[in-house]
């Protein structure tokens, strides 16, 4: 597949997945994107998963109609992109691996060998010049892995943004780019927030026409917003305006005063509400919601004199993610000693610019005038 004339796509589409890194549901199948530049020096960007060395090679063959690579340039050791790395290079033993030094040390953790023989370490601002396809090398640490780097062709004006700009899902499906890209970032890259806006930012220096991800579809239309959705999630700044409300429930009593919840916002005026049930739900999907939107509502029982589990996993999965900027209210239900509000808080206190409402909702077992009044007044606060 032509990228342009002279860079090709020799990617895969994985349709066995189920989940991704062990955790993540993909309906939708995985992409592992490789490219070939074919120029004075013929370069393949990256490998894919280990299942698909045979696919990935046949395709690198094709597009090669005979010729034989010189370099094989490694942006990212996560296995589902470096797993063929050592095949590779057995099938072509006079190519030279160009990576960062901390990429070829885990390549000596991974194959056994850092390729001291027949490698190029490269770092922030060096080039390899393949003829008139010149890569410029822009370090990206801990977008999402340490050794991460990125590579700029000025000749096409091609971004190869290895994790970044990736998203769910196999090329051979149409599907919205937005919902499985932030899926994708939050669940995977949400934590690196701050060092994916150093890349943002070195990337606005760029002539960008393309740009060529090591999952999902290539980008080469309307890169501003694409560009604009990164900036919003790497920078926690909210980018759908609603009320996310996120409940466990065990005997279906929290369920009904969180539906009451949902109805006197919509009643109020709020343009959209998103309700989660944390035990039947996608957690990654559940996850997403809370970060594209500024308003959460936590709403649990007291369990085990904490929360229920389901609730303080959920909790969790933002913490991790470093969830901040957001408007925080919270449900609590128990029967004799409810204090599921005061431990969601306790678990949040390391968050940044959290904002909780003045209004917290206490059911005692199940709802009564007193917590329908405290939901109408939640309600109106949020809205």
């Amino acid at each position: 597949m032509f990228i342009t004339n002279d860079i090709r796509y020799v990617g895969v589409n994985d349709h066995q997945v189920d989940l991704f890194e062990g955790q993540y549901v993909v309906p939708n199948g995985m992409s592992y994107n490789s490219y070939v530049i074919l120029d004075e020096k013929v370069a393949v960007m990256d490998t894919v998963d280990q299942n698909f060395g045979e696919e990935w090679l046949g395709n690198i063959r094709a597009e090669l109609d005979g010729r034989k690579p010189d370099y094989l340039v490694v942006h990212h050791m996560e296995p589902d992109h470096s797993a063929n790395i050592d095949v590779f290079l057995k099938a072509y033993p006079e190519v030279t691996v160009v990576s960062s030094a901390k990429a070829f040390a885990m390549m000596k953790q991974f194959f056994g060998t850092d390729y001291a023989d027949r490698r190029v370490v490269v770092g922030e601002g060096d080039t390899l010049s393949l003829g008139k396809h010149v890569l410029t090398f822009v370090t990206a640490p801990m977008v999402h892995w340490p050794e991460v780097i990125v590579s700029y062709d000025s000749c096409d004006k091609v971004l190869f943004s290895a994790d970044g700009f990736g998203k769910f899902g196999a090329l051979d499906v149409e599907e919205d780019w937005a919902c499985e890209a932030r899926r994708y970032y939050i669940g995977i890259v949400g934590k690196y927030g701050m060092q994916t806006q150093k890349l943002l930012q070195k990337a606005a220096g760029l002539d960008i026409a393309i740009i060529c991800p090591l999952h999902g579809p290539v980008l080469t239309e309307d890169l501003g917003y694409y560009i604009n959705l990164y900036d919003i999630w790497s920078g926690y700044k909210v980018e759908s305006e609603g009320v996310v409300i996120a409940y466990t429930s065990v005997y279906g009593h929290t369920k009904a005063a969180v539906r009451l919840l949902e109805q006197k916002l919509l009643e109020n005026g709020c343009p959209k509400v998103v309700v989660n049930d944390l035990a039947r739900c996608d957690m990654a999907e559940a996850v997403e919601d809370a970060f594209r939107y500024g308003k959460l509502v936590l709403a649990t029982t007291t369990y085990n004199g904490d929360v229920f589990p389901f609730m303080k996993e959920f909790i969790h999965h933002l913490t991790e993610r470093s969830y901040q900027n957001r408007t925080i209210g919270l449900m609590e239900n128990g029967t004799w000693t409810p204090t599921a509000a005061k431990t969601m808080v306790k678990m949040l206190e390391g968050s940044k610019n959290l904002t909780f409402c003045e209004n917290t909702v206490k059911i005692l077992s199940a709802l009564s005038d007193d917590s329908r009044a405290q939901i109408e007044a939640l309600a109106k606060e949020l809205a």
